[in-house]
């Protein structure tokens, strides 16, 4: 990324609801362009062209090309957490009843989803470790993201506190999948083998209740 997009002089607020329509169908175009064409190379410049605009008039809504980066991450994160809660949900079928059903629905989705958005981020947390201090978001906005809706899938009576130890241990062990993933050349069989392996582990955490 171009070290003189990272100057921010035009920022001004955008508190309006049309400022703020606006600000999101340009954060819409950005994103649609990441998940194409993927981290590489890129800057306001190349945002501003996605969206049809200038790079002022990006400088305008945002703070700088890491802030509409780290915007635009956050929207494709948050298009994968759509899809895989739907697919838990049932997604017109009857809707899983056990934890380690609803994770198993969510599987295919993190494995198969749409190359370019799981790209761009698998993308993004190799940013965030090979510059932790500059992109330090782009890891733990991650977390921040995908942990209420891992939540959302444990059993309701289960205490908060065990909810979050189980719900950091699925997310956990999901992120080594994927990097599993990203690493090995399309063999997915490991992977394969040590979901189920996290899914017999959710099984017996349920049965323990019975």
């Amino acid at each position: 990324m171009d070290a003189a997009d990272t100057t921010a002089g035009y920022r001004r607020s955008t508190g309006s609801r049309r400022g703020e329509a606006r600000r999101q169908d340009l954060l819409r175009r950005v994103t649609d362009d990441l998940a194409v064409n993927g981290l590489a190379d890129f800057s306001l410049r190349r945002a501003a062209r996605s969206a049809g605009t200038t790079h002022k008039v990006l400088l305008y809504y945002f703070d700088g090309v890491e802030d509409l980066l780290k915007q635009a991450v956050f929207e494709l994160r948050g298009r994968r957490i759509d899809n895989a809660l739907t697919a838990a949900q049932g997604s017109g079928r009857p809707a899983p009843q056990t934890l380690a059903d609803r994770v198993r629905a969510i599987w295919p989705i993190l494995m198969g989803e749409e190359t370019g958005l799981r790209r761009v981020l698998d993308q993004a947390i190799g940013l965030a470790m090979y510059d932790p201090v500059r992109y330090a978001e782009l890891g733990q906005g991650a977390t921040k993201q995908y942990l209420p809706s891992l939540l959302s899938l444990c059993p309701e009576g289960w205490s908060d506190q065990r909810k979050l130890e189980v719900a950091e241990m699925i997310l956990a062990t999901l992120r080594g999948f994927v990097v599993d993933r990203a690493t090995g050349n399309g063999d997915l069989s490991g992977a394969d083998a040590g979901f189920e392996a996290l899914a017999r582990a959710l099984e017996r955490e349920e049965a323990a209740d019975a």
